[in-house]
């Protein structure tokens, strides 16, 4: 979908940058405009290493997809999905049912244009503050043919919800979800206590957009998303499960604050 038809879906205004678009943008993908790309790059201008990270996470997300289907599971669901281009889950495994999900209703709409008639992929509105009542929604049922052994996808997402909103979905997930089921899930971390000018204008650009932003350490997280088991796989930084090599995160990648992010796989047992 080129710009022209981008701009033409109902709602969107080019003038106004939009989170997933930045995101978009990010990953070097071609769904944005000029509002969004000025928005991005003045996020970069704070923390350069921003899109490095990004594009990290999104390939542990089709890392993750791909071993989960080596596994055995055929239905993904997925949580504050942004825009489903051509390097997401249902591109990189077109038999595998896919159920794509976020909030906001212009990414929504968006992103159902951008599927079309894709086959086993579709897109739900869904607030993962309440992800439990989604998962329990009449059409989620149909779409996941009554199968609740399923692969979640929860990438870069924690550090938007409180403490007590990732521990709640988190539960919420668990609680619906049959033994063998399996979740994958990132945490992004820092160092308690360090940080930057940069850093935090970089946290008050959500702050101003009104979303909460928070990077919590690893044991946090850990305590956080329980009961969830870890999986053999377990908790790797993002560099070691895409199997990169030493040396690929600089210093300079950590920005003055010790940033890490981990690839996490856990199980209901």
């Amino acid at each position: 979908m080129d710009s022209e038809a981008l701009a033409r879906i109902p709602g969107v205004n080019p003038n106004i940058p939009n989170a997933a678009r930045i995101y978009d943008y990010t990953l070097g993908g071609t769904h944005h405009f000029e509002a969004d790309r000025q928005a991005a790059e003045f996020m970069f201008s704070l923390l350069p290493a921003t899109p490095k990270w990004v594009r990290m996470l999104r390939a542990c997300l089709r890392t993750a997809a791909q071993r989960l289907s080596a596994d055995g599971f055929h239905h993904w669901v997925d949580f504050a999905s942004g825009l489903p281009t051509g390097d997401h889950v249902h591109a990189v495994l077109p038999d595998m049912r896919v159920l794509y999900s976020d909030v906001n209703p212009l990414t929504i709409t968006t992103a159902q244009h951008l599927l079309g008639n894709t086959p086993n992929a579709r897109y739900l509105e869904c607030d993962i503050r309440k992800a439990g009542d989604f998962l329990r929604r009449t059409d989620v049922e149909a779409i996941l043919q009554g199968e609740r052994r399923v692969a979640f996808g929860a990438n870069g997402i924690t550090v938007f919800l409180t403490a007590e909103e990732n521990r709640k979905f988190f539960r919420d997930l668990y609680d619906w979800a049959a033994p063998g089921s399996k979740l994958f899930t990132t945490f992004e971390t820092k160092t308690p206590g360090l940080t930057t000018p940069q850093w935090e204008q970089f946290e008050n650009t959500f702050r101003q957009m009104g979303e909460s932003f928070q990077l919590y350490s690893l044991p946090e997280y850990l305590d956080l998303c329980g009961p969830w088991a870890r999986d053999a796989t377990g908790v790797l930084p993002v560099s070691e499960f895409l199997g990169l090599p030493p040396g690929h995160i600089t210093e300079a990648d950590r920005e003055g604050v010790g940033i890490e992010f981990y690839a996490v796989v856990l199980e209901k047992r």
